[in-house]
């Protein structure tokens, strides 16, 4: 983070990464984190929700609130930090978004398959579980790759192709 000027100012935050995106191991550690940070919003946000209570309307209402959380707070650091991708018109950044989310959509049917595979084959929750490890993992590297090449492909991108012509 770079902090902003001195002086009795507030600190700016702003990702180190901007204009130059991330790679290697560096590129790798940061994703694996940023996942892991993203997992425990939706899991905490899920359990703030049912801790008020656990029927079956705040049981949706917690998977769409920790789904929210979880897709907003990887957005905005896949956005910065990995991708090093600068901020745009609203209209840019709302198609960004929009094709991140259905990127999203697509891998975690990826996961969903592995998951549910597993469990019908072996039939324990130990391969349920080796079943969703596998699925995430490679929904992750697919959610990677699609991401790079339509969601934050600078100028080549689809978001910003389609994007309204600058003011």
């Amino acid at each position: 983070m770079r902090k902003g000027k001195q002086g009795g100012e507030p600190l700016a935050i702003v990702p180190v990464a901007v204009g130059k995106p991330m790679q290697g191991l560096r590129l790798v550690l940061h994703y694996a984190a940023f996942a892991i940070l993203a997992t425990i919003a939706n899991l905490g946000t899920q359990q703030i929700v049912l801790s008020i209570d656990d029927g079956w309307l705040f049981y949706y209402a917690a998977l769409i609130g920790g789904t929210g959380m979880g897709l907003v707070l990887k957005y905005l650091l896949d956005k910065f930090w990995i991708f090093a991708d600068p901020g745009r018109d609203l209209v840019t950044n709302a198609q960004q978004f929009s094709l991140y989310t259905l990127m999203g959509v697509a891998t975690t049917l990826i996961f969903w398959i592995v998951e549910t595979g597993f469990w019908f084959v072996w039939g324990t929750h130990e391969a349920r579980v080796a079943g969703a490890l596998i699925g995430l993992a490679i929904g992750y590297c697919v959610k990677y790759q699609l991401d790079r090449r339509f969601v934050f492909a600078g100028r080549g991108g689809l978001a910003v192709r389609y994007a309204a012509p600058p003011a």
